[in-house]
């Protein structure tokens, strides 16, 4: 029988920081605290942390966090690429360590001071990436000018409107609006607001963006006997994917026969593969929401709707509280933070606790996913 990941493994401890435009403490000193605060949601001692997960675009090795935190013998750690396309796979990676008796107690973070800190693409000493020259010398300076691209093009194949972009961006600032801990908390968003915002890169106005954020997220994950005894019910990591299609090229396609379908759709296939429910058993979502668009075309890779119908798919209340699918309950990356999706993960476990400040009645099961337009990860979580 083959070897599988399948509920091996569970998530028994979150923890994160504070969420604003600037906070004085340094990536180094957040990540710390944000892992702390996990190790002790799960009732771990530091000392017993072997494994570290995080991205290649953290700051903070995973050196200077073992040492910072106190931790023991570290015996497995990784760093995943792609921004926001790694955060599910930094618990995806953990996963296999713990099952595969690599590692016992993993954690993986993310820390980041986007708010207070420099805008990537304002650095013009490095030379571009290779994918950069077929973007930036025709104006595609930012990840919102790439996206944007693709919105239009989406939009001219399919009939999609503003109207249905708006429909993501108020389901995310509603449940904002129901966490204290969001940057958004407390600040509605209306049509009109919307509809008269500015431009960032049109098609996308400002709250098609997501926001620029200072903080930290952490989680703990150990096997799935470990878990029924630590402090929390469990939530299981179901499964895990990774996803990086033929002849990719991030953010644009363009080598792609159909630039639309983009790093989800793989990832989506081996994700259910290994899973024993498939989307329509899924009860609430936690969708990578950088832009606005990344929703619909995320709801029609990961299965929830046919090609073309992830725009419709936002109509009638779908994506709110009481709706078919309702997504990104603390807000998301629109409005409680965004430190690359790392916020999804934590969310997902809320869920399955029952402790959201937006829960669903009832959640059993719930996808998370990373960054679509990059080579991505999702995971399926379930109690």
């Amino acid at each position: 029988m083959a070897a599988t990941l399948k509920d091996a493994t569970a998530v028994v401890g979150i923890g994160q920081t504070a969420f604003a435009k600037r906070l004085p403490e340094s990536e180094k000193e957040l990540a710390c605290r944000a892992v702390l605060a996990a190790l002790a949601d799960a009732g771990i001692a530091p000392s017993e942390v072997d494994a570290f997960s995080s991205y290649t675009m953290e700051e903070t090795d995973e050196v200077e966090v073992a040492k910072a935190i106190g931790a023991g013998d570290v015996t497995f750690f990784s760093k995943i690429g792609y921004g926001g396309g790694g955060s599910c796979a930094t618990v995806g990676h953990l996963a296999a360590a713990v099952a595969t008796g690599q590692a016992s107690v993993g954690v993986a973070w993310r820390s980041r001071k986007r708010g207070s800190g420099p805008r990537p693409w304002k650095n013009t000493a490095v030379q571009l990436p290779t994918p950069g020259q077929w973007t930036r010398p025709f104006g595609l300076l930012r990840p919102a000018d790439e996206i944007g691209m693709l919105a239009r093009r989406y939009m001219h194949e399919y009939g999609a409107t503003r109207d249905h972009l708006f429909n993501v961006a108020m389901a995310c600032r509603n449940r904002a609006n129901e966490n204290p801990a969001a940057m958004m908390y407390e600040r509605p968003l209306t049509r009109e607001m919307y509809m008269t915002s500015r431009m960032i890169s049109d098609p996308l106005c400002l709250f098609d963006n997501c926001l620029e954020t200072d903080g930290a997220l952490a989680c703990v994950i150990v096997s799935a006997e470990r878990a029924r005894d630590c402090r929390h019910k469990p939530v299981y990591v179901h499964s895990v994917a990774q996803g990086l299609p033929a002849q990719h090229h991030g953010m644009v396609n363009y080598w792609n026969d159909d630039p639309l379908s983009g790093p989800a759709w793989t990832a989506a296939r081996h994700l259910w593969k290994h899973a024993d429910f498939g989307p329509q058993d899924v009860d609430v979502a936690q969708i990578y929401d950088a832009f606005t668009p990344l929703i619909p075309l995320s709801l029609e890779g990961y299965g929830f709707c046919g090609r073309g119908e992830g725009a419709a798919f936002t109509e009638g209340g779908a994506l709110e509280m009481g709706g078919r699918l309702p997504i990104n309950t603390g807000g998301g990356g629109l409005s409680e933070a965004y430190v690359h999706g790392f916020n999804l993960i934590n969310e997902g476990v809320k869920q399955l606790r029952g402790i959201s400040t937006a829960q669903v009645p009832d959640a059993a099961t719930c996808l998370v996913t990373a960054g679509e337009g990059v080579p991505t990860s999702a995971i399926l979580l379930r109690s």
